[in-house]
C-alpha cells in the first residue's frame, strides 16, 4: 500500500527538496479513551509516599477508659480538638500501578497519529497557522545544534513584575516536542527553552507525548528519527473498519443479497385475560368447555331442588305429628332454622298505677273571702 511523501525542511524553514515515505503508524486508530486510561496510571508511579505520624493525638500524658461527654473535654477524635485524623495514612498505601506493555505500544501509536491531525493539533493550543506540513520533518543538521542562541532566534522577554504577589504566577503552556534520532549535543542547545521537551525515537515516552492525558500534542522529527518509526519491531493496532463509508457497505449488492426482507407486521400487545374468570376467552382455548361447565350445573341444580323437596316433606310430617298444620318451608337463606336463638317472649302488660293525686292550685289553698 502505497504512503504520501512528507517534505523535509531546513533549519530556517524553507523546503530543503526531500522528501520522506510517511510512516504506517500514523495511520493506526486514534484512542483517547486508551491513552487517558495509561496516562493516568503511568503518572502514578512518580508519586512518594507519605503519612501522618502514628502518635499523631495520641501524645498525651491523661489517658482515660472512653471519651468524656462532657462539653470541651473530648480527646483523641477525629471531630476534637488536637485529636488524630479520621482513618490516618499509611505508607504501605497501593501507590504505584501496573500497565500492560501491549496498553502502553498501543497508546503511543495513537499518540503519534494524532500529532499529524492539525484540528487535534490546533485543539490543544498549538499555533499552527504558519507551520507548512503535519507532520513536520527538518534535517539532521539540528542534532547538531550545541547553543540555545542556535536554537532560538527570538525569545520571549519577560520582566520581574509584581503578578506573583498577587496570586498570579506565570503559568508556563506546553510547548512542541522535538523527537531526534542521535544526539550531537541537540539535548544541550534545547533543555534551558521553556516548554520545550526531547524525546528519543527508540525511547518514546507517553507521559511525554500525551501531556494531561490528551492527544495533539505538536512534534518536530528530525529527519532520521522520522525514517526510524517504520524500522522499529511493533504491530501496529489495526482499525474495526477497514471502509468507513456505511452507506455504501450497506447498500452493496453483496449485503442487499444476503439480507432479509423487512417484516412490516406490526404486532401490537392486548390485555392478556384469564380464561378461569372470563367465559370467552376459555371458549376460544377449549370450546369443549361450555359442554363441561353445563353437564356440571345441571346436575348441581337438580340435586339442589331434590333437597328442598325432601326438607319440605321432612318439616310436613313433624308438623302433623304435633297437630300442627304443616306449613311450607321458604325456600333459600330464610328458610333455614334459626338456631341457639331464644323465642321471643311477649311482654307482660305494665301493672296499674295509682292516679297521681292533684296538687291544690294557688286559688285553691287561699280561703274564700
Amino acid at each position: 500500500m502505497s504512503h504520501p511523501l512528507v517534505s523535509v525542511y531546513s533549519e530556517k524553514g524553507e523546503s530543503s527538496g526531500k522528501n520522506v515515505t510517511l510512516p504506517a503508524v500514523f495511520k493506526a486508530p486514534i484512542r483517547p479513551d486508551i491513552v487517558n486510561f495509561v496516562h493516568t496510571n503511568l503518572h502514578k508511579n512518580n508519586r512518594q509516599p507519605y503519612a501522618v505520624s502514628e502518635l499523631a493525638g495520641h501524645q498525651t500524658s491523661a489517658d482515660s477508659r472512653r471519651w468524656p461527654h462532657r462539653s470541651g473535654q473530648g480527646a483523641f477524635g477525629n471531630m476534637c480538638r488536637g485529636g488524630r485524623m479520621f482513618a490516618p495514612t499509611k505508607t504501605w498505601h497501593r501507590w504505584h500501578r501496573r500497565v500492560n506493555t501491549t496498553q502502553k505500544r498501543c497508546t503511543i501509536c495513537s499518540a503519534l497519529a494524532a500529532s499529524a491531525s492539525p484540528a487535534l493539533v490546533m485543539s490543544k493550543g498549538h499555533p499552527i497557522e504558519e507551520v507548512p506540513e503535519l507532520p513536520l520533518v527538518v534535517e539532521d543538521k539540528v542534532e547538531g545544534y550545541k547553543k540555545t542562541k542556535e536554537a532560538v532566534y527570538a525569545s520571549q522577554r519577560m520582566r520581574a513584575g509584581k503578578g506573583k504577589m498577587r496570586n498570579r504566577h506565570r503559568i508556563q503552556r506546553r510547548g512542541p516536542c522535538i523527537i531526534y534520532n542521535e544526539d550531537n549535543g541537540i539535548i544541550k542547545a534545547f533543555r534551558n527553552i521553556l516548554g520545550i521537551t526531547l524525546l528519543n525515537v527508540s525511547k518514546l515516552n507517553i507521559l511525554k507525548l500525551a501531556p494531561g492525558g490528551h492527544v495533539g500534542r505538536f512534534r518536530i522529527w528530525t529527519e532520521s528519527a522520522f525514517r526510524k518509526l517504520d524500522g522499529l519491531n511493533y504491530n501496529l493496532p489495526m482499525h474495526k473498519m477497514l471502509n468507513t463509508d456505511l452507506s455504501r457497505i450497506l447498500k452493496s449488492p453483496e449485503i442487499q443479497r444476503a439480507l432479509r426482507a423487512p417484516r412490516k407486521k406490526i404486532h401490537r400487545r392486548v390485555l392478556k385475560k384469564n380464561p378461569l374468570k372470563n367465559l370467552r376467552i376459555m371458549l376460544k382455548l377449549n370450546p369443549y368447555a361450555k359442554t363441561m361447565l353445563r353437564n356440571t350445573i345441571l346436575p348441581q341444580a337438580k340435586n339442589h331442588k331434590l333437597r328442598m323437596d325432601k326438607a319440605a316433606a321432612a318439616l310436613e310430617a313433624k308438623s302433623e305429628e304435633k297437630g300442627v298444620p304443616g306449613k311450607k318451608p321458604m325456600v333459600g337463606k330464610k328458610g333455614k332454622k334459626a338456631v341457639g336463638k331464644k323465642a321471643a317472649t311477649t311482654k307482660k302488660p305494665a301493672a296499674d298505677k295509682k292516679p297521681a293525686e292533684k296538687k291544690p292550685t294557688t286559688e285553691e289553698k287561699k280561703p274564700a273571702a
